[in-house]
């Protein structure tokens, strides 16, 4: 038997993805997005409204990051989604993180964060079926305590995702299986 549910996002886990960009006077900005991909290899798909601070810096500077928040920084990367850049003239000070400029793009890397992607932006899409900003990836950075013989660890970045059903944030830790390997005992 299976329970009907009200209508929401609807899909688990989403990501909680740090939007990074500077402010007309040089402050750090940064959002808390939920609504966001990879559109293809090399592109991010953003589903954000024009009203967002975010959105004008990114048109106006051409550029932001994403960064991937982790269960380490949890109480932040809330903050920087219940917090409106518009109201706040620089609530990145609040945070108590830190940033240093990105090396690729006109937008900061908040250090504290574990992955970031730095992004040029492409355009915004505005239609009926949603808006957002679509960004082309230029470069990726992993801080140091997240990389294995070269590598990644997933594990060590402790990210987390939104629940959009209980409004709760998971923490995504633990290796389950191998893509593109497991399946194929069944073939």
């Amino acid at each position: 038997m299976r329970t009907k549910l009200d209508l929401t996002e609807g899909i688990f886990p989403m990501p909680v993805l740090m939007v990074a960009t500077y402010n007309e006077d040089g402050t750090v900005n940064v959002m808390n997005a939920a609504w966001g991909t990879m559109q293809e290899r090399g592109h991010v798909a953003l589903n954000l409204t024009e009203s967002h601070k975010t959105v004008k810096n990114i048109k106006d500077r051409k550029a932001f990051t994403v960064s991937i928040a982790d269960a380490a920084h949890l109480v932040e990367a809330d903050y920087f989604g219940v917090e409106s850049g518009n109201k706040v003239k620089d609530k990145f000070a609040k945070s108590g993180l830190t940033a240093s400029k990105a090396e690729c793009v006109d937008a900061p890397v908040i250090n504290e964060f574990p992955l970031c992607l730095e992004c040029e932006f492409i355009e915004y899409q505005d239609n009926e079926y949603g808006c957002g900003v679509i960004g082309k990836v230029v470069n990726i950075t992993a801080d140091e305590k997240v990389m294995v013989d070269g590598k990644v660890n997933m594990s060590l970045v402790n990210a987390i995702a939104f629940d959009p059903y209980t409004h709760g944030y998971y923490r995504v830790s633990e290796r389950v299986g191998e893509a593109f390997k497991d399946g194929l005992k069944l073939k």
